[in-house]
């Protein structure tokens, strides 16, 4: 029962990091794809835009990826030591 127990855990962990891989693979296509039609639109007009033309959400961050990221180790650092 417990070797069960071990299999099905271990099972569904490879399942969950497969399905988090997928999914950013899946939104960096959507934003490069996005990104190459806003380009090409560019470059066809071959026009400056004024701050009224451009798509400004297009910059903000994507909450959806915010939640993989794992938040960086801080070492307390004593500035007291570094001037020693």
């Amino acid at each position: 029962m417990k070797l069960f127990l071990v299999i099905l855990l271990s099972f569904s962990s490879f399942l969950i990091a497969s399905n988090i891989d997928e999914e950013r693979k899946i939104r960096t296509e959507k934003h490069i794809k996005k990104v190459m039609e806003d380009e090409a639109k560019y470059a066809r007009e071959q026009a400056f835009y004024t701050a009224e033309n451009y798509d400004f959400n297009g910059s903000k961050v994507n909450e959806e990826s915010l939640k993989v990221i794992e938040a960086p180790k801080v070492d307390d650092l004593d500035m007291d030591d570094v001037y020693d």
